[in-house]
C-alpha cells in the first residue's frame, strides 16, 4: 500500500473530526501550500495555461492531484498538466464560478472544493502584515500553553518548509514593550537580504492557519549582534529553519491572493 502523503493525513485529520474548525485551518493551510498537479486542456502556451473543466451536478470543476502518479492514474494517458502550488491556482479560479476536484477517483483523500471555498482561501491569504514599532523591554518564556504552542510551531514548520535558506533560526519568545504592551516575538536570525516580507507573510498565514485565537504575533529580524539578542535567546524556544537544497540568491515571496474570516472557514466537501 503506498504511503499515504502529507495531504491525505491532512484530509484524514480534517474527516475525522468535522467540526474541529483547526483541523480544517490545517488542512486549508496545507493545500495552499502544495505543489498540485493541474489537468490542462493542452500543453500550455508560454505562460498561458487551459484547465480542463469538468461539468457536474454539484458545479464546474477543474482537477487537481496531489502526486503526478496519480493524475496518471487518474486519466491512464499521457495528459498535459501544470505543477502549481495549491494558493495560485484557488486564486486563478477566484471569480469563475468554477471549484477543484483533488485526488477524484485515485484516492480516499478525493475531494470537492467548491467555488466558495476558493473564495475564501484567496482571501484569507491576501492579508498583509502590518508594520509596528516598539522598543523591547523584556522577554519571557512563550506564554502559550502545551496545545497552542504545539498548533502554533506546526504551522509555522509547515510554512518554513517552502521558505528553505530564508533565515537560519527562528526565536519565540513573550515580549513586554516600552509603555507596557506584551504580546509574543517571533525573531529571526540571519535573514537573507529580501527575504523579510516573505518572512512576515508566512508567520501571518502560520497564526492564521493554526487557530490560535490570539491572532497576534510581532516579527523582528536580528543578526546576533543586538544587545537585546542575549535576552531573547536566554528565554525563547529555538528551531532551526530548513537550509536550502540548492545555492541560490533569488528569493521568492509566498504568493498573495484576495482576504473572509480566517476563525470560521467554509466546511470541506
Amino acid at each position: 500500500m503506498p504511503k499515504p502523503t502529507a495531504y491525505d493525513l491532512a484530509h484524514a485529520a480534517a474527516e475525522a473530526m468535522p467540526e474541529d474548525g483547526a483541523a480544517r485551518l490545517a488542512l486549508y493551510n496545507h493545500i495552499a501550500d502544495a505543489e498540485l498537479f493541474l489537468l490542462l486542456e493542452h500543453e500550455p502556451a508560454g505562460d498561458q495555461i487551459t484547465p480542463q473543466v469538468f461539468e457536474t451536478e454539484a458545479g464546474d470543476y477543474v482537477l487537481a492531484f496531489d502526486l503526478e502518479e496519480r493524475l496518471s492514474a487518474f486519466t491512464g494517458i499521457p495528459a498535459p498538466y501544470a505543477a502549481l502550488p495549491g494558493r495560485v491556482i484557488a486564486q486563478y479560479l477566484v471569480g469563475e464560478g468554477v471549484g477543484i476536484g483533488l485526488n477524484l477517483g485515485v484516492a480516499d483523500s478525493a475531494m470537492l472544493l467548491p467555488p466558495e471555498a476558493l473564495d475564501w482561501l484567496t482571501e484569507t491569504l491576501s492579508e498583509v502584515p502590518e508594520a509596528v514599532s516598539g522598543t523591547p523591554e523584556a522577554f519571557c518564556p512563550p506564554a502559550l500553553g502545551p496545545a497552542a504552542l504545539g498548533a502554533l510551531l506546526t504551522a509555522l514548520d509547515a510554512k518554513f518548509a517552502h521558505l528553505a535558506g530564508y533565515a537560519a533560526q527562528a526565536l519565540l519568545a513573550g515580549v513586554t514593550y516600552q509603555g507596557g504592551r506584551q504580546g509574543h516575538m517571533l525573531a529571526f536570525l540571519g535573514a537573507v537580504a529580501g527575504a523579510e516580507p516573505a518572512l512576515a507573510k508566512a508567520v501571518g498565514e502560520a497564526l492564521t492557519f493554526s487557530g490560535l485565537e490570539a491572532g497576534e504575533l510581532d516579527v523582528a529580524f536580528v543578526t546576533g549582534s543586538e544587545a537585546m539578542f542575549a535576552r531573547l535567546a536566554e528565554v525563547a524556544q529555538v528551531f532551526d529553519l530548513p537550509a536550502p537544497p540548492v545555492e541560490t540568491d533569488q528569493v521568492i515571496e509566498p504568493g498573495a491572493a484576495p482576504g473572509m474570516d480566517p476563525d470560521r472557514p467554509p466546511i470541506l466537501r
